[in-house]
């Protein structure tokens, strides 16, 4: 069985990023499903650098599978302005809770910030995990082409104090 299809089995913990996973991340994004066909070239020289890591709270989701531990989703939280500006998951390992999990884990991490809300400017295919994961709609963010040529919803999180 490939890891590309193989199950995660093992929990799967959060820890902050570091340099090393930078190239691990890149990979992430632009191999991610989600930006397929018209998408493609938003994420095609896209690249998440150790630089990146450092600046921002970025922080992976691991999961053991029979070549060690491996990097199945990440974000990145930016604290001024607040906002979500990274949340992948990779396409194996959707729909195990894992994006849930990496919310969740931002949301402690906004809290601890003294945040109360995070503003996230969604890919229109990832319009409904923000919904479900309890995201409010709060506009549109227009195109900004040649970078990204069709408009974006915006959502934010509203952080509870406690």
């Amino acid at each position: 069985m490939s890891s590309r299809t193989s199950p995660i089995s093992q929990p799967v913990t959060i820890r902050r990023a570091v340099a090393r996973d930078a190239k691990r991340l890149t990979r992430l994004v632009r191999g991610s499903g989600a930006y397929a066909g018209e998408y493609a070239a938003a994420v095609a020289g896209y690249r998440v650098g150790p630089d990146y890591i450092e600046a921002h709270r970025t922080f992976v989701a691991v999961a053991a599978d029979e070549h060690g531990d491996r990097v199945v989703g990440f974000y990145s939280l930016v604290l001024a302005p607040p906002e979500l500006d990274l949340l992948f998951v990779a396409d194996d390992a959707q729909g195990r809770g894992i994006g849930r999990l990496l919310v969740a884990h931002m949301q402690s991490e906004a809290r601890a910030a003294g945040l109360d809300r995070v503003k996230v400017v969604s890919h229109r295919p990832a319009e409904d995990f923000y919904h479900r994961a309890g995201a409010v709609r709060i506009g549109t963010a227009l195109a900004n082409p040649p970078a990204v040529p069709w408009d974006r919803p915006e959502f934010e999180f509203r952080i509870s104090s406690g």
